[in-house]
């Protein structure tokens, strides 16, 4: 996600090329980093799910000392990276802060597990305007917002259905109706976001907004009428229709002009 800037024609050049690089290589570092440390939280929980039991910490190929250890060659990646100017890496440092907080308590907190998820990959689109010295979309990062908690909530309700409360204690705060009713409010307030953000940049980008809304209606029945959406990585990289809705959305959007 922090490449999106350079959808910007006007942006691709060498200095905004390892600019970018460099974010998505922090932001990658990052990610394992925070991935280990919720899997070394997680990992007595993770043995009791059918299928988080295999991940390697969990299941016992990895032992919780070789997790630390990789943790903190991690951690020195990171510092050496950050080290050669703090200031730009705000958004990158803030995401530590969250998801180490996530790992050890908001995921277990009812509604702000959401945004905690959710808020890691508005930062990733913010770290990607800050390598490029430009201001992030407003409507652009409300509408990633929207987006990642329509995800978020579909796996929420997925796990709800399948593995409960005993895996994920937040879900105690959550019922199947609650959920629906915000699969409902975030879908409707990710179309209104990307039409706007797309009608800043130009008009005819508008042509787009129909491609929006079928993605939407997609990943809703998949989740509503499937009881699809435990993983939103395979829904959205392996389903043939959103996969062919996406193709023709990005021709559209070249011809209409979004990020000439």
């Amino acid at each position: 996600m922090a490449v999106l800037p350079l959808l910007d024609a006007d942006l691709w050049s060498w200095p905004h090329l390892r600019s970018v690089a460099a974010a998505v290589l922090g932001f990658t570092l990052a990610s394992a980093l925070v991935y280990v440390l919720n899997d070394l939280a997680d990992r007595e929980r993770d043995r009791a799910h059918a299928h988080k039991r295999l991940r390697p910490i969990a299941s016992g190929r990895v032992t919780p000392w070789q997790a630390v250890v990789l943790a903190l060659f991690l951690l020195a990646g990171l510092a050496l990276l950050v080290a050669t100017d703090v200031r730009s890496w705000w958004p990158l440092l803030t995401y530590l802060v969250v998801n180490v907080a996530y790992s050890f308590f908001l995921k277990h907190v009812p509604l702000l597990d959401l945004f905690a998820v959710a808020v890691g990959f508005v930062l990733r689109l913010v770290q990607g305007y800050t390598a490029v010295d430009a201001p992030p979309s407003g409507w652009l990062t409300l509408c990633v917002l929207s987006v990642c908690l329509l995800l978020i909530l579909g796996k929420r309700r997925h796990e709800l259905r399948v593995a409960g409360i005993v895996h994920r204690p937040a879900l105690v705060g959550y019922t199947e109706h609650l959920l629906d009713q915000l699969l409902g409010l975030t879908a409707a307030s990710a179309l209104i976001t990307y039409q706007l953000h797309a009608s800043s940049v130009s008009r005819t980008a508008l042509l787009t907004a129909p491609f929006a809304l079928f993605a939407l209606f997609r990943y809703l029945q998949v989740v509503l009428v499937h009881s699809g959406g435990g993983s939103p990585v395979r829904v959205l990289l392996r389903d043939r229709v959103m996969l062919a809705n996406a193709g023709l959305w990005l021709l559209v959007l070249e011809g209409g002009g979004l990020y000439g």
